[in-house]
């Protein structure tokens, strides 16, 4: 049974096989199961690379499964489609097209298997540009709010400065009226005289006008503050948004991207697995010397070719053998007088039908 689903694989024909030795029967198996488990790892690569794109196992599966049967159609079609001739050159020529097509294929189908072999490489690739993505978006998106930021801050130092200001004008007005009471500074007189009032005064004065900077300019501080805490956490939502985008970014044109950054050789070699197994079943077919079966098959082809050429050439006899018969039967025809008096009998009826009708349409017209 399973030698009979390989020999299926192949696209051999089993009717013109079941005539044939053990051996060719051993080599057409070997090319369905070529067939059949290049189906297999196609269906296990198309469905790894389709899971990167849906992160779904199930709809992964259904379309590896059909990535998987493309596959098997298309490398049946190939290995069947090549017959052995009468020399290698033509077979060479008849095989290259699809030399191609399983290059093409082995391509596809290795890559995502690639990818899947060199996972903890790739990962570690991508693990680094995501940390250089998070390190540019978060410098991006601080130099979009540090305008605002900065311009928060300076109106923050701006009214702490008035106040440190006021703060220092207030202290030395003290120091002039105490040092003036100490008689060691100004008149130099001890005690408490007009002057050292006056410039009590003056303290009392810029004091007031400090606790009301103070109570002013703290309102407006706290207010800064309270917008430039708002900045910040908008500044970190932003950042907090974008990060998914940024942890997300290991799809499967991040990771042949990611591969490509990895050493050549090892991918390479890899591929070169793949395109051999791909290509085995055709270049087996070539190497190989005409067996029993292909020289059955071509039999087979030649005497439906002559059955064909015989029925054509058959059939354009009978044509033209019916042709002169026709021309013949006519030639008589045409020379019998009774004949000749009926058909004009029937044409002059015909003609006098045909103008008593005109008459009538005439008249309906008047």
């Amino acid at each position: 049974m399973l030698q009979s689903f390989f020999i299926s694989c192949s696209g051999a024909d089993k009717d013109v096989l079941k005539t044939c030795s053990d051996g060719e029967k051993t080599k057409f198996i070997g090319i369905g199961a070529t067939v059949f488990f290049t189906a297999v790892m196609a269906f296990i690569a198309g469905s790894y690379a389709l899971y990167t794109v849906f992160d779904n196992y199930y709809t992964a599966t259904f379309f590896g499964f059909i990535w998987g049967l493309l596959i098997f159609n298309l490398d049946r079609f190939i290995v069947s489609t090549i017959k052995k001739r009468d020399s290698f050159k033509s077979e060479f020529i008849q095989a290259t097209p699809r030399i191609v097509l399983a290059i093409i294929i082995a391509i596809v189908i290795s890559k995502p298997l690639e990818i899947k072999i060199f996972q903890k490489e790739i990962n570690t690739v991508l693990l680094q540009e995501k940390n250089a993505m998070a390190l540019t978006n978060k410098k991006e998106v601080a130099n979009y709010f540090q305008g605002d930021l900065d311009k928060n801050q300076a109106q923050i130092d701006s009214l702490k400065s008035d106040i440190y200001k006021k703060e220092k004008e207030v202290n030395d007005l003290y120091a002039v009226y105490i040092t003036e009471a100490e008689g060691t500074s100004g008149t130099k007189k001890l005690g408490k005289g007009p002057v050292y009032k006056e410039k009590r005064e003056k303290h009392d004065a810029g004091l007031q006008d400090l606790i009301l900077l103070k109570t002013t300019n703290q309102k407006k501080i706290t207010d800064l503050e309270l917008k430039a805490k708002t900045l910040q956490e908008d500044l970190d939502k932003k950042i907090s948004e974008t990060q998914p985008i940024i942890d997300g970014f290991d799809g499967l044109m991040a990771r042949i991207n990611a591969l490509d950054k990895l050493p050549w050789l090892p991918s390479f070699f890899i591929m070169l697995l793949f395109l051999a197994i791909e290509t085995s079943p055709i270049i087996a077919k070539l190497l190989a010397p005409k067996g029993e079966y292909d020289l059955k098959l071509r039999d087979a082809e030649m005497a439906l070719q002559a059955t064909i050429s015989q029925d054509k050439y058959q059939r354009e006899l009978l044509v033209k053998t019916s042709a002169e018969i026709h021309d013949k039967t006519h030639n008589d025809l045409s020379s019998d007088a009774e004949l000749l008096k009926s058909h004009y009998q029937k044409t002059k009826e015909l003609l006098e039908e045909q103008a008593s009708k005109f008459i009538k349409k005439q008249k309906k017209t008047w």
